[in-house]
């Protein structure tokens, strides 16, 4: 989960990263980045909050923590380093190429089910923070910028995406 930075590392959360391109080629798949920016924006567009902006350079810090965790095979949120600028991080795991970029956004949107207005971290029917982190991240107003990545292993696909202006501040409202 993420508070200022990130949420706990033990919550699981949905990142989204970019699949390598051949040797020799981009990084970034524009696909890939179009259906995330989407899956993203036509949630925020629901509550009348700005669509955010593909962040390149959100997507390549998102990219390599997605690639360590195909790596590694740990599923935990990347620390954060003292010195740099707070991000917000939603991270995700599933099937290898069973999910659309989509799909797993909407995974993050599904938990608006439990999602109450209100000051963060009391936004969660369930008492639970740990059960609206994820989509607080997605909505949160004063989020403009995101960049994504994903990864996989033989056993699980990981995405990462990173956001700037970092959401779920302690104190403020989502929306």
């Amino acid at each position: 989960m993420f508070f200022i930075k990130k949420l706990s590392s033990t919550c699981s959360a949905l990142v989204l990263a970019i699949l390598p391109a051949a040797a020799g080629g981009s990084p970034f798949n524009d696909d890939f980045a179009q259906e995330v920016l989407a899956a993203h924006n036509r949630e925020r567009s629901t509550l009348g909050v700005p669509s955010l902006v593909w962040n390149r350079e959100l997507a390549d810090g998102a990219q390599k923590w997605a690639q360590h965790l195909a790596d590694t095979g740990r599923f935990e949120h990347s620390p954060n380093v003292q010195g740099e600028p707070a991000l917000g991080e939603n991270i995700w795991g599933g099937t290898p190429g069973a999910f659309r970029p989509e799909s797993m956004v909407a995974l993050w949107i599904a938990e608006k089910r439990n999602y109450k207005p209100g000051v963060f971290p009391n936004n969660s029917e369930t008492g639970n923070v740990r059960d609206v982190a994820h989509y607080t991240q997605v909505v949160w107003r004063r989020t403009l910028q995101v960049g994504c990545g994903r990864a996989a292993s033989r056993g699980e696909e990981i995405m990462v995406c990173r956001y700037s202006r970092p959401g779920n501040v302690i104190g403020t409202s989502p929306v």
